[in-house]
């Protein structure tokens, strides 16, 4: 009987154990964090997931996010090891907000379009999958969705949702050291909005993504390429679509004079301005940007009517635009490993 006694208690003790040794490691290594809003997940929020998880962590922690519509701002600091945050799919996963960049602080100041974002990225080795991030503030000037500074970060099949300033590939903008590495990933993406939708001073690689520029859209890119940097923002295999007016839409302008964006392999419909790129009124940038495109396809692609100073790229200098260069750094990353 007390043999009996003793066994039954050590079970129990036992579980006891192992139920403390799983809250012990969720709180310091767990690896998989799920959120919820109906409250049968780890956090009902996507920023306590993000709280949670350990500094410089070299181990990548999956926040799995379950269906919803997540109404917050997230600040993912650059403190935080890698992180991947996944949602059930896109059209139903959606984290939104609606701050604008003339919206008044609690200060009476305005909060600014660095302010205005609903998710800060500033870590690095960063994952998201099949998410929508959206700045529903509509139509009221720069209201970013998406900010990205940290480097070495992916986006999957993710939705991209706004007007003007949708994404903010802030990069190295505000740095005094402009070689610091900000390199973005985005394979199967959609992206949308109205005026520089676009923008930032990152380097990036659009890959078969669908680039909408919705009714009174007037331009998709405002690089701000550090002139140390090789690469600016570079679209392969997409779609340059939209229901924009008919030959209302350039390409890009340049935020800041040595503004670098290519298009390689790309559909572009009518919305599509025959000269293609404007200069924003800087004569000057004409002569230090660098835009480009090869084998533009549809009825967009206008090469021979295309402003004199951009470039139509021979077969030779197209070659370096693989998404393997154009993001491997230093430290050769391989961002479709990364995806795994």
């Amino acid at each position: 009987m007390k043999t009996s006694t003793f066994i039954k208690n050590f079970k129990i003790f036992s579980i006891l154990s192992m139920i403390f040794l799983n809250l012990l490691s969720f709180k310091t290594n767990d690896k998989i964090i799920i959120v919820s809003k109906d409250g049968k997940g780890n956090f009902i929020t996507v920023q306590q997931a993000i709280d949670v998880i350990e500094n410089d962590s070299e181990t990548r922690t999956k926040i799995l996010i379950k269906a919803g519509i997540y109404k917050e701002k997230i600040i993912i600091p650059d403190t935080k090891g890698p992180i991947c945050i996944e949602g059930e799919n896109p059209e139903n996963t959606i984290i939104t907000y609606d701050d604008y960049a003339s919206k008044k602080n609690s200060e009476g100041k305005d909060i600014g379009t660095t302010g205005s974002s609903t998710v800060f990225i500033y870590s690095n080795d960063f994952i998201a999958k099949n998410i929508s991030f959206e700045n529903s503030s509509g139509r009221v000037g720069q209201a970013v969705a998406v900010l990205t500074s940290g480097d070495r970060i992916t986006f999957e099949n993710c939705r991209f949702l706004g007007n003007q300033d949708t994404l903010y590939l802030k990069g190295a903008q505000d740095l005094t050291d402009k070689t610091k590495p900000s390199r973005n990933y985005f394979k199967n993406c959609y992206i949308e909005g109205t005026t520089d939708y676009i923008f930032g001073a990152g380097t990036a690689v659009f890959e078969n993504c669908t680039i909408y520029s919705k009714e009174t859209a007037s331009y998709v890119t405002a690089a701000s390429t550090p002139q140390e940097s090789e690469f600016g923002f570079v679209f392969i295999q997409s779609k340059i679509i939209g229901n924009a007016k008919e030959n209302s839409v350039y390409l890009g302008r340049p935020w800041r004079p040595f503004a670098k964006t290519v298009y390689i392999d790309c559909e572009m419909n009518s919305t599509i301005k025959p000269e293609g790129w404007h200069n924003w009124n800087k004569p000057n940038a004409e002569k230090t940007t660098f835009y480009a495109e090869f084998n533009s396809k549809g009825s967009g692609a206008s090469p021979a009517k295309r402003a004199s100073w951009a470039h139509q790229l021979t077969i030779h200098e197209r070659k370096k635009y693989t998404t393997d260069n154009i993001l491997k750094g230093k430290d050769h990353w391989n961002m479709k490993t990364s995806l795994k």
